[in-house]
């Protein structure tokens, strides 16, 4: 298979998971259920759950109400090689908001909980933070498939067949910690191949993206690598707002940074620009970070 047809597949294959099966079971809430991609962890990735709930509340609203907000707990460690249940209750629906919960299930029990805020587009007041001045261009940094070519062959899978091309404009910290210990970083990420166009898949595939690397800010300022024996990350919980439409097939720049870190737990915030410098998401999650002390 030739490298467009791999990112093709790969991208294919997220579009897979996010395409949920509206099931005819009901109770007091709309139940839906999809697959997971297999991980060589054997862990769902968050990022993947975040963006089926997302999904999944999505399919319960008109297409004109978008959703701007959501704020999310990662509850227990889900099971790549399972399915998920998600239940949405339609909470609200107001005149020009609506709100609803998601509940990602397995063996019964939940994995992730997120509640949703919807709007119908308004005119208003605006303004944004301006994207940094100086970035290299994306065109210009080797993806981290060019810089793992060496690695282990569970870690190559891992990066070759994850639907994102991702570029650190500082060097990454799968293997070495290089360069200043600062607490943040910047990430050219995009779909390796064209998405439909349908913006809800593209909301959700933006939410897909903000789960990765956005951790790193936390190891960035302390110099630690992942491959650090004995390191234990989590994600807790995991908020973010869309302000103004995007497409995930076109590189965006991820600012990152992280304002605080204290008893095993680290904060994260992100900035998503477009190329030409539009801001179209921000991103927040607590990690937990256990550095072992030998």
């Amino acid at each position: 298979m030739t490298a467009e047809a791999e990112a093709r597949q790969s991208v294919q294959n997220l579009l897979d998971v996010l395409d949920l099966d509206e099931t005819r079971a009901r109770t007091t809430e709309d139940i839906f259920t999809g697959q997971s991609q297999s991980m060589p962890s054997g862990r769902i990735y968050g990022g993947q759950v975040l963006a089926q709930s997302l999904i999944a509340a999505e399919r319960t609203m008109p297409i004109e109400r978008a959703a701007h907000s959501m704020h999310g707990y990662f509850l227990r460690p889900g099971d790549s090689a399972q399915g998920l249940t998600i239940a949405v209750d339609r909470v609200h629906d107001g005149r020009s908001f609506s709100t609803r919960r998601s509940q990602a299930y397995q063996n019964g029990v939940p994995i992730f909980s997120m509640i949703a805020s919807f709007q119908d587009e308004a005119p208003g007041v605006e303004h944004a933070a301006a994207m940094p001045d100086g970035v290299p261009e994306p065109e210009h940094i080797p993806s981290d498939e060019d810089l793992l070519h060496d690695a282990h062959p569970i870690t190559q899978r891992l990066f070759s067949e994850r639907p994102a091309d991702i570029r650190h404009v500082e060097s990454p910290l799968y293997v070495t910690a290089d360069g200043a210990k600062q607490a943040g970083q910047m990430v050219w990420m995009r779909m390796r191949a064209p998405m439909p166009d349908d913006p809800r898949l593209h909301r959700a595939a933006l939410a897909f993206l903000s789960d990765m690397t956005i951790q790193e800010s936390i190891l960035r300022a302390h110099g630690i690598p992942w491959s650090t024996r004995g390191l234990k990350v989590a994600s807790l919980d995991h908020a973010m707002w869309w302000h103004r439409p995007a497409r995930v097939d076109e590189w965006l720049l991820y600012v990152q940074e992280s304002p605080n870190a204290r008893g095993g737990r680290g904060l994260s915030t992100g900035r998503i620009y477009t190329r030409e410098g539009v801001l179209v998401a921000s991103v927040a999650q607590e990690i937990m970070v256990r550095v072992p002390t030998d």
